[in-house]
């Protein structure tokens, strides 16, 4: 699927079950691969700033590998894929 970054950020992210989890405020790329590795529910520079940036970045991060698809919204999988 070829998507434009910039149609991402403002999309509310749904499960396929119906469940709204939040809007993308950031995008985390891996240069290495060249793909987007996860959308933020938050701004990288505000998760930053904080002390416990890991455990803050789980908890508002959705891994791109969970996307389904991406229209007017953005649809992921309702439970995360194993790593």
């Amino acid at each position: 699927m070829t998507i434009l970054m910039s149609d991402l950020y403002g999309k509310q992210i749904i499960t396929n079950s119906g469940k709204k989890i939040g809007l993308v405020e950031d995008i985390i790329l891996d240069f290495e691969s060249k793909t987007v590795s996860d959308l933020l529910l938050t701004k990288v520079d505000n998760m930053i700033r904080s002390q416990n940036t890991a455990s803050i970045l789980a908890k508002n991060s959705v891994k791109f590998s969970r996307v389904k698809s991406v229209s007017e919204t953005i649809i992921v999988s309702a439970t995360p894929s194993p790593s």
